[in-house]
């Protein structure tokens, strides 16, 4: 299977190490590793460039995840293209799986069962048990941008990614209400498990205007007035009540838990 992984970084080294080292482990044999580092000032360049099997592409500036992911996918030609956070570890089997649903489903674009917070679990234990449980379960028409997998025919079609959303957050929404718009189908699956620490980058980043200005462009862009979006949060606040509480009743687990205040939710 001809398979490129992007990987978009700004500092936070220690998560990237992680989240390279899992990939490592997971899947050894993926045929174009990119790593695209934005502006980094604390040693994942250096770091970057001392491994061997990755391609590196180096920013002075941080183009945020629209111009890194761009980048990424404009520098492959493989039939399949993974776009991964930095903050994540992944288990063995997460991208076999990923493509495994794909394929059957004819899903276009895929993303994996996540656990996020606290990484205080044996992963690979608890990835074997959960797609045991769980890899029959998918949540049609939906996706995250934590890790997706998009077929080459869908940005062959709607182009790459909006550069209008400066840095990060809602690029991945656009991305899916295009691909869907045009035809092609999401779905989130319970055959890849990975986990997320949450947000890091963001966090490192603080308070932005960048969050406010893309969620005006974004709404701007699709039409999105207080009434629309009132109706569109109704629908999928009681749409994934009922896919969580399915999920939880039959088997014991959701497509998507965080580890909050102790104790391990739902969503």
């Amino acid at each position: 299977m001809d398979i490129s992984i992007i990987i978009p970084v700004f500092n936070k080294l220690e998560y990237t190490k992680l989240c390279l080292m899992s990939l490592q482990n997971s899947c050894p044999e993926t045929n174009k590793i990119i790593v695209i580092d934005n502006g980094s000032s604390d040693g994942t360049i250096e770091y970057l460039r001392g491994l061997e099997g990755i391609s590196v592409i180096r920013n002075e500036t941080n183009l945020g995840c629209a111009g890194s992911w761009n980048q990424g996918v404009s520098n492959t030609q493989s039939e399949w293209v993974v776009i991964l956070n930095n903050d994540v570890i992944l288990s063995r089997g997460w991208l076999e799986g990923l493509i495994e649903f794909a394929e059957e489903s004819c899903t276009d674009v895929a993303s994996p069962a996540i656990r996020e917070g606290d990484f205080n679990y044996d992963i690979e234990a608890y990835a074997c048990e959960f797609v045991r449980s769980m890899g029959h379960v998918s949540r049609p028409g939906e996706a995250h941008g934590i890790c997706f997998m998009a077929r080459r025919r869908v940005f062959e079609k709607i182009g790459l990614f909006d550069e209008n959303f400066r840095i990060g957050q809602f690029e991945d929404a656009d991305f899916f209400r295009r691909a869907t718009a045009a035809g092609f189908s999401l779905g989130i699956t319970g055959r890849s498990f990975i986990h997320h620490f949450g947000s890091m980058t963001q966090k490192l980043l603080g308070q932005t205007p960048y969050a406010t200005e893309n969620r005006a462009y974004f709404h701007k862009k699709w039409h999105l007035t207080w009434w629309r979006r009132f109706l569109l949060r109704r629908r999928n606040k009681w749409l994934n009540l009922y896919r969580r509480t399915k999920e939880k009743a039959l088997y014991r687990h959701t497509l998507i838990e965080k580890w909050i205040d102790g104790r391990l939710r739902y969503f």
